[in-house]
C-alpha cells in the first residue's frame, strides 16, 4: 500500500486542480478523509482477522461498494459539505475508490477486493511500479525512505502536476472571460 498521507495528496491535487469553487474546503478535507480511511482496517488485525478475509486489510473496505456507501453519506451531508448532492457523492466516490486503485499498483500485498462483494478475488494491476509500504515500525527504516521514494516519482510528483496544470488552467479561464 502506498502511506497514508500519499493516498490523501490525490484528492488534495484534484481539488486544487478544479478549484475552491467546484470542490469547496470542506468537500476537499472529506475527500482526502474518504481516501485515507480504507486503510482503518488495519484494526483487523489487532482483532484477529486474517488478511485474506473479506474484512481483512484490502479487503471490503477497498472496493467500489465502500466507495459507493461513502459516497452515499456525501450525498446525505452535502448541505454541510457546502455542495451539490451529486457533486459531493461523485466527490467521495472518486477520492475512496482511488485508494484501492493506487494499492492496486503496488508490489506487494495480497492485492485489493475491489468487486467486493460481487467477488472476494484480490486483484492486482498489469503495471505495479509503486513499492508497497511496510506496516508498523519496519516503515522507519531504509526501505520506508525507498517506498516514499517509490511513492513521490510515481503518485506524489504527477498528482502536484495534474494539480499546478489545472489550477494554472483555470486562472488563464478566468483571466479569458470578458468583464461583466
Amino acid at each position: 500500500m502506498p502511506t497514508i498521507m500519499t493516498h490523501a495528496v490525490v484528492p488534495l491535487a484534484l481539488g486544487w486542480a478544479l478549484g475552491p469553487r467546484t470542490i469547496p474546503p470542506r468537500l476537499l478535507v472529506a475527500g482526502a478523509i474518504a481516501a485515507m480511511l480504507p486503510d482503518a482496517d488495519v484494526v483487523a488485525f489487532k482483532l484477529g482477522i486474517a488478511y485474506a478475509d473479506d474484512f481483512g486489510h484490502r479487503g471490503a473496505s477497498h472496493s467500489f461498494a465502500f466507495a459507493a456507501i461513502l459516497a452515499v453519506f456525501g450525498a446525505l451531508a452535502s448541505r454541510w459539505l457546502r455542495a451539490p448532492p451529486s457533486r459531493a457523492a461523485l466527490w467521495l466516490f472518486v477520492c475512496a475508490a482511488s485508494h484501492p486503485l493506487l494499492d492496486a499498483l503496488t508490489d506487494g500485498g495480497l492485492g485489493v477486493a475491489l468487486y467486493w462483494p460481487w467477488s472476494d478475488a484480490r486483484i492486482f494491476a498489469p503495471w505495479r511500479p509503486i513499492e508497497v509500504s511496510p506496516i508498523g515500525a519496519r516503515f522507519f527504516s531504509a526501505r520506508g525512505l525507498q517506498v516514499l521514494w517509490s511513492e513521490a516519482r510515481w503518485i506524489v510528483l504527477p498528482a502536484l502536476a495534474v494539480g499546478a496544470l489545472g489550477a494554472a488552467l483555470r486562472r488563464m479561464s478566468m483571466r479569458a472571460e470578458p468583464a461583466r
